[in-house]
């Protein structure tokens, strides 16, 4: 009996000491692994801390804002759909931290009002036409040259892309009025609506033109042998109906969604110019946003040079089927031949050097920067 218990004793006593002896090299390894997991958990958890940190203070984000764009044209029109598509992908880039509001014509006043609400900073950004500022910019005049850019609007939309004469040069005098032209583009080429039908230039002879506030445009048409009126295009329907206004030119996009052609019996379809716009931002207002921002819109509207292109294209070519179309209002179209062409083209050219040489305020420089381009791109 005595003998076995202290046989028991002894196995209890070895049993204990194995006991502990496990135990002691599990609480080892349970020390080293928690405090392994322990050093891990901290390293993970400070990266992903950075990482949070980082996502929080905007990195790869942009701060919540909202950015007005103004326009010269309605809901439908060109215009206003170049700024809708700018402001869809602003917002999709942004993951909606930065909103556009488009603003149709109208929503704050004339063109005139909206170019100086831009230069004011009442807007930060503005659609516009170089031709409602051509008495504080001259150089932007350029665009009303007849026969001057190409008759093709892609080749036209190529020279306004990639022209250093107009996106430097030009974009530089347009911020010395704290407006800034991220672009230039085209709407399409124009055309003349009337009632008598215009073939030749004699045919503008006593006629009353109207035209944007540019000088510039009241050379063109006194060449022709027309008087002229400026009038917002607000106005014009009236205008046109009423014959305070004779003939008027436009896009033939813009002639069939304003219903010019309902007050004029005829559209010449005559490639004398295009009608461009500028996207613009107000200078001061751009010059204060992060580099980060500026990249965002400057890309943005890049993209958005072939996208509107396609756009007046498509616009155009269904507005001037809506016109022949029209059941209702029947409107002759006359398309130039190449011949009528040459001897508008005769008329017009005189004025170009009138504006290289007698239009105060231009740079000389500028118009055979911009002439080289153009011969250039068109093959000329």
């Amino acid at each position: 009996m005595i003998i076995f218990n202290k046989k028991f004793l002894v196995l209890l006593i070895a049993i204990l000491s194995l006991g502990l002896f496990l135990a002691a090299c599990g609480g080892g390894d349970s020390e080293e692994s928690t405090g392994g997991e322990e050093a891990n958990g901290g390293e993970e958890s400070s990266e992903e801390s950075e990482g949070e940190s980082s996502e929080g203070s905007g990195e790869g984000e942009f701060e919540e804002q909202e950015w007005r764009f103004v326009t010269e044209e309605l809901q439908g029109e060109v215009q206003y759909e170049y700024a809708a598509e700018f402001a869809k992908r602003i917002e999709e880039k942004t993951n909606g931290a930065i909103k556009v509001e488009a603003l149709e014509y109208g929503a704050l006043g004339s063109e005139v009002d909206q170019a100086q609400l831009l230069q004011q900073g009442g807007v930060e950004m503005a659609v516009m036409s170089p031709g409602f500022t051509g008495g504080q910019v001259p150089d932007g005049q350029i665009f009303s040259l007849h026969y001057f850019f190409p008759a093709d609007p892609a080749k036209t939309q190529e020279v306004l892309t990639n022209s250093e004469a107009l996106n430097k040069d030009l974009r530089a005098k347009y911020e010395e009025h704290n407006i800034t032209p991220l672009a230039f583009w085209t709407e399409g080429s124009m055309a003349w609506t009337s009632n008598v039908g215009i073939e030749k230039p004699s045919d503008w002879e006593g006629l009353n033109m109207r035209v944007q506030e540019s000088p510039l445009m009241r050379e063109s048409y006194d060449a022709y042998g027309a008087t002229v009126q400026s009038l917002s295009w607000g106005e014009l329907y009236t205008a046109l109906d009423r014959e305070t206004v004779d003939a008027q030119e436009n896009p033939l996009f813009f002639i069939e969604s304003a219903s010019f052609h309902e007050v004029q019996d005829t559209i010449t379809i005559s490639n004398h110019n295009n009608y461009v716009a500028m996207t613009t931002v107000n200078t001061g207002w751009y010059n204060g946003l992060s580099d980060k921002e500026k990249t965002l819109i400057d890309e943005t509207v890049t993209e958005m040079q072939d996208w509107v292109f396609e756009e007046q294209k498509r616009q155009n070519e269904a507005g001037l089927e809506a016109i022949k179309s029209d059941e209702e209002y029947d409107t002759k179209v006359i398309e130039l031949t190449e011949d009528q062409i040459a001897e508008f083209k005769k008329v017009a050219e005189p004025v170009h050097e009138y504006y290289r040489n007698e239009v105060k305020g231009i740079d000389p420089e500028l118009y055979d920067k911009l002439k080289k381009e153009i011969e250039e791109i068109s093959g000329e």
